[in-house]
């Protein structure tokens, strides 16, 4: 292993999420040994909207092959690490990186604007992307989401906790696709998520706020009257409906 992999970077992560990925790390260091090339966290875990003991820590892990025996490896950590928050990690390779970025850019930009490696070096400071690439998938992830309430509030039968969920994970699902939307309009991207709603509704002329609201459910026990969630649907499917045109109509 390279020099500059032996030493955990751990004082450029939030003190909160310090103690997991330690454990986490040195874990894969000791299993994966020469194989493991970069640990990189990314995503919630690193902004203002990490919640401790609710939210997943998500990380990124570079190897330079695939092999069943590092995945028995990892798979043996993720029990004790799912106590801590420690989702299992993305595998890749550097070849695996370089041939998806026409295909995952959404993700990958997403992955370059709130990551931290603190294992080797990072595999995201150089990569590019092309913008009909971007904006391809940008269409293709809001209309199949559009099929996806569609069917789930079919299969749910209208039921409200039911329908809620589905509504929660569109929005969990839409802000990595607001931030690759505002890429294309090359403006500032918010790392947290309501900011990012927020600054996607001005550019878009979209309303977001029952969006913002159903995000926030996830970590709210409350209690919808059916009216609300039927509502909160409606609105839902037709903000998703408008960025789906909106991303079509941009010229890039």
């Amino acid at each position: 292993m390279a020099d500059n992999a032996h030493s955990l970077k751990l004082d450029i992560l939030p003190e909160q999420i310090r103690q997991p990925i330690t454990l986490f790390a040195e874990g894969l260091r000791t299993g994966l040994g020469d194989n493991l090339q970069s640990i990189t966290v990314v995503g919630s875990s690193l902004t203002q909207d990490y919640k401790p003991g609710r939210s997943d820590i998500n990380t990124v892990l570079v190897l330079n092959r695939f092999s069943l025996d590092c995945l028995n490896t990892i798979a043996g950590m993720a029990k004790p690490m799912s106590k801590k928050k420690v989702s299992v990690p993305l595998l890749m390779t550097p070849a695996y990186i370089e041939r998806s970025l026409d295909v995952f850019g959404v993700e990958f930009l997403d992955f370059q604007l709130t990551h931290r490696t603190i294992l080797g070096s990072d595999p995201f400071l150089q990569i590019r992307f092309e913008k009909r690439n971007v904006r391809l998938q940008c269409e293709r992830e809001l209309k199949a989401m559009l099929i996806r309430l569609r069917q789930g509030y079919v299969a749910a039968a209208a039921k409200k906790k039911m329908v809620r969920d589905i509504i929660i994970a569109a929005a969990k699902g839409l802000a990595p696709v607001l931030r690759a939307m505002l890429w294309l309009k090359d403006t500032d991207r918010p790392a947290e998520t309501e900011p990012t709603f927020n600054k996607a509704a001005t550019e878009f002329s979209v309303r977001m706020d029952p969006l913002i609201t159903a995000g926030n459910w996830r970590h709210e026990k409350v209690r919808l009257q059916e009216a609300e969630v039927r509502n909160a649907f409606e609105s839902t499917y037709t903000a998703i409906e408008q960025l789906a045109i909106a991303v079509d109509k941009l010229e890039v």
